[in-house]
């Protein structure tokens, strides 16, 4: 399994067009490897089952038992099968087919970042994705650094 650090590297790798290309496949697995993560971080095994069709979302769920504020990356995730949706629509050759690639690194950075939090901040994702009680860190400090 690639580190969180690896995925991160390659995302934007991929997000500033200086990697090799990527599939929307390979953007779906990273996302799954986020997941697994967090699962396996706490203790479990991560789930092969499919939940609507797709691993990610059974992997999410199962992240989510037992912590409500793991729901906060619910839509990220559902946002990465619909972007990987809109691909199997596509011509990969077109402009809205890099334009959804591109989207499905981004959504996929933000799970991995998202994560990489909540590994940090048990808290992280109560009040939403938007880092509250780090973000609160961060200004406490500022606020010391700035008198």
């Amino acid at each position: 399994m690639r580190s969180l650090a690896e995925l991160e590297a390659r995302l934007e790798d991929i997000i500033t067009e200086r990697g090799e290309p990527t599939s929307a496949e390979e953007l779906l697995e990273c996302g799954e490897a986020v997941l697994e993560h967090w699962i396996t971080v706490r203790g479990e095994d991560p789930t092969n089952d499919e939940h609507e069709g797709f691993r990610i979302l059974a992997l999410h769920r199962q992240g989510a038992r037992g912590d409500a504020s793991f729901n906060a990356c619910r839509e990220t995730c559902r946002e990465l099968v619909y972007h990987f949706n809109l691909m199997s629509e596509l011509r990969a050759d077109t402009d809205d087919a890099q334009s959804s690639l591109q989207m499905m690194a981004l959504i996929a950075n933000h799970l991995v970042l998202f994560v990489g939090g909540k590994m940090q901040e048990a808290g992280l994702g109560e009040f939403c994705c938007s880092a509250k009680p780090l973000h609160e860190e961060i200004n406490d400090l500022s606020e010391v650094t700035d008198a």
